[in-house]
């Protein structure tokens, strides 16, 4: 093999590589080893979401949360206390858990903001006003967790798109779609209930 032929052999693809080695490039900063382990890990991931918070859309939040959590906590990586695989399920588990937590929050929050809005409105003292506060609250709380969240903020903190974007982290197109989904869903199904 002359010096030219070695010299021109194609270093391995990310896809090719061993959990240890994307690991290794992963903590170096490679963006090609974290769209691998995005590539091999994402579907347990998401399986795992699903399964816990039985939605789907709030599974892929929770998949992107936890590759965001592998990029940013990359240097925190020790391969001496466990596989690069267990790692990235032990993000997992604690972004579910995260997850859970903020569905039970928004949940308390909107019966809480419920129960605020009947004692300080006189017209909610009506009995259909209550009604209509029930069935708004909930479909909102059949809402996926990240449009309960925009239209919580949106609604209950009076936050612009714009500023739901800075605080939630998300890309401003992403809150906005959110919020018109969010707000389609709840249309659709309040609709049957305003007619009669």
């Amino acid at each position: 093999m002359s010096p030219q032929e070695s010299a021109v052999t194609p270093a391995p693809t990310a896809e090719s590589r061993t959990d240890e080695e994307l690991a290794r490039g992963l903590v170096a900063g490679d963006e090609d080893c974290l769209a691998a382990a995005y590539r091999r890990w994402s579907s347990l991931v998401h399986t795992l979401a699903w399964r816990s918070l039985g939605d789907a859309r709030e599974a892929e939040d929770v998949t992107q949360q936890v590759f965001l959590g592998v990029w940013r906590g990359r240097g925190g990586f020790r391969p001496e206390r466990g596989s690069f695989g267990g790692w990235i399920t032990g993000i997992t588990r604690r972004k579910i858990a995260d997850a859970l937590t903020a569905r039970t929050r928004r949940l308390a929050v909107i019966a809480s903001a419920g129960s605020s809005l009947a004692l300080a409105d006189p017209a909610a003292r009506q009995p259909e006003a209550a009604l209509d506060r029930v069935i708004v609250l909930h479909e909102l709380a059949k809402l996926p967790a990240a449009q309960q969240r925009v239209l919580r903020l949106a609604f209950y903190e009076d936050l612009t798109h714009l500023q739901i974007a800075e605080r939630t982290g998300w890309p401003l197109g992403t809150v906005k779609s959110h919020a018109r989904r969010g707000l389609c869903r709840l249309r659709g199904s309040l609709q049957p209930d305003m007619g009669g």
